[in-house]
């Protein structure tokens, strides 16, 4: 059995009773949960664990992606099949998760967009934003997620959250930071209508097949029930993360010729889900600043020798550019 970084073959095939010797290959590593695809010769799964080394409190919660994609079965949001969930962190060394291998291609890379030509692109692009809407259409309740999340004071809770991510990121002096994080606490609006909140929704969080069909959303490590209006938000963040220089170090997909501008985006989720995303300046500074404190966990990671994988070096520079759009968002809002 092969050796990775983060996954003990020989305890995963006792826990599995496996009959067959066990293969596996790093699919994703080190910017979220670590994902493997995992064979026997016969059958192929899908392992999902946190990031090796310590984590931020709350963050790379496995046992959370594997109830929210379970609820989500049979809904008009498609995601893979779950098979198991061990939180028994003797087997491999952390809580894990095994789920179907769905076919598909998460677009990561502008060029691999744009070898599709701009009239996929647009295809898959328009996809992208109505499965957010059928996402944020589900009712918690009805699917068995009314305790998920506490939508009660939602955003708040997420410039305190993201604020204390920044700091045990140890970041260091970011003017822009505090004066982002005071602004967000000083101006949360109203929330809109609670909803199943992915928390990571963009374009490489979701598989498109030849057909240019959506066959799963994935990476729902952040999910919760809160205001949907954050996930929006952040969809068109990363379109502006996109244009940055080095932005292509987290994805710069969505500045492939043929996906939707931002307005086009934030027109058609309007649009199609009835919702009125009011002060949505507030929503893509709050973005904004959640951005900047994941760019600076995956450095400060990356510095410590926690991430797997390579292309990390420079991400850092991101954290200041994403700060000052969400400045000028919250200022635009008035």
């Amino acid at each position: 059995m092969s050796h990775l970084p983060g996954l003990d073959l020989t305890r995963l095939a006792e826990w599995l009773v496996a009959e067959r010797t066990l293969s596996a290959r790093l699919i994703a590593g080190g910017r979220s949960n670590l994902t493997y695809e995992i064979g026997d010769g016969e059958r192929v799964w899908v392992l999902r664990r946190p990031p090796v080394g310590p984590v931020l409190a709350t963050a790379h919660d496995v046992a959370r992606e594997y109830r929210v994609m379970a609820a989500l079965a049979g809904t008009g949001v498609p995601v893979p099949a779950m098979y198991a969930l061990c939180t028994d962190d003797s087997v491999i060394g952390a809580p894990f998760y095994l789920m179907e291998k769905v076919d598909g291609t998460p677009f990561r890379r502008a060029a691999q967009l744009a070898r599709l030509g701009p009239d996929r692109a647009r295809r898959i692009s328009l996809r992208l934003v109505d499965t957010l809407v059928a996402l944020h259409d589900v009712d918690p309740a009805e699917v068995g997620l009314a305790d998920f999340g506490r939508a009660e004071g939602f955003l708040d809770r997420q410039v305190r959250r993201w604020s204390a991510q920044l700091a045990a990121a140890g970041s260091g002096d970011l003017p822009a930071a505090e004066e982002l994080r005071s602004r967000l606490a000083s101006n949360v609006p109203a929330q809109s209508r609670p909803g199943i909140v992915h928390g990571d929704y963009r374009l490489d969080n979701v598989l498109v097949d030849s057909a240019d069909r959506l066959t799963a959303v994935i990476d729902w490590e952040m999910a919760t029930v809160g205001d949907p209006l954050t996930d929006l938000a952040l969809l068109i963040a990363y379109q502006k993360l996109s244009r940055l220089p080095g932005g292509h170090l987290v994805t710069d997909a969505a500045s492939a010729p043929g996906q939707l501008t931002e307005d086009e985006v934030h027109s058609r989720y309007r649009s199609r889900s009835g919702r009125d995303p009011a002060h949505f300046g507030f929503h893509l500074g709050l973005a904004c600043y959640k951005l900047a404190a994941i760019v600076e966990g995956i450095r400060h990671r990356h510095l410590h020798g926690q991430t797997v994988g390579a292309g990390f070096d420079g991400i850092g520079a991101l954290t200041e550019p994403l700060l000052e759009i969400g400045l000028a968002a919250l200022k635009e809002d008035g």
